[in-house]
């Protein structure tokens, strides 16, 4: 049976996208069948990710009813299957959320995952990505204005019978100023299932349009979402130790820059 799952945040811009967009190239990486979906229709962002922007077919397209779901689906980086939502403002006058449900019983029957990248906020096509869901994981970062927003999509979730797989914390720095772990599971109510630190090399990957799990696996970043990736489907992963004299020469090179 196919596990549908939306990835949702509540509030914008807590990096809710990328990690859609590497787990689902993570999970492509053991062996499933995965299709993520971008059901952000009006403030598209998934495709500049995994660097397929300008598709001639998009959901945008499905959900005016001038194309078919099939004919929106595109072969990704690392074996991942991408609905691009478009970024057409004719196209997004024409949308009816309604034709979303037809589209997904056809994305169902042909992978094992379908992973939904839900919009920021509570509006309409926000609950209906939500409602499309079996499962729900949580994005947020540890500040309060997140925890907040993410509070209030966690319990719109448990209103629609969404699972909430649990909440990824994202963008950690261990500033005392933040919300702990702990602090974090206890205005939730739902664990935190995975860490991912503050890392340079998101906005590296994102400059060159290729997903941080393939441009840069050795990253803090990769490993975290590797690690979340297996820990969704049962696998084992062994976090990939980065190069010391890598380090090191950066380092050197850091220190050799100021000094000039």
């Amino acid at each position: 049976m196919t596990r549908v799952i939306t990835v949702a945040s509540g509030k914008g811009g807590v990096g809710k996208t990328t990690i859609t967009a590497n787990l689902g190239v993570a999970l492509a990486t053991y062996g499933e069948e995965v299709i993520v979906l971008d059901a952000d229709v009006a403030m598209a962002n998934l495709e500049l990710i995994l660097g397929m922007e300008g598709k001639s077919v998009t959901l945008q397209d499905v959900l005016s009813g001038e194309a078919t779901i099939d004919e929106a689906i595109y072969e990704g980086p690392g074996g991942v299957k991408i609905v691009p939502a478009g970024i057409s403002l004719e196209g997004l006058r024409k949308v009816k959320l309604d034709r979303l449900e037809e589209a997904l019983e056809v994305l169902i029957e042909d992978a094992d995952i379908l992973l939904i990248d839900a919009p920021a906020g509570l509006e309409k096509d926000a609950l209906a990505a939500i409602a499309a869901a079996q499962e729900m994981i949580l994005v947020t970062t540890p500040e309060v204005p997140s925890i907040s927003d993410a509070l209030k999509t966690k319990i719109i979730a448990n209103k629609l019978g969404v699972e909430i797989v649990g909440v990824v914390i994202n963008r950690e720095q261990h500033d005392k100023t933040f919300l702990t772990i702990s602090e974090i599971e206890t205005i939730l109510e739902v664990p935190v299932i995975s860490v991912v630190p503050e890392d340079q090399e998101v906005s590296r990957a994102a400059a060159f349009g290729e997903p941080l799990v393939i441009k840069n696996p050795k990253s803090p970043t990769s490993n975290a979402i590797m690690q979340l990736g297996a820990d969704l489907i049962g696998e084992e992963y062994m976090p990939i130790e980065p190069d010391k004299k890598g380090v090191i020469s950066k380092l050197v090179e850091g220190l050799m820059g100021r000094r000039r």
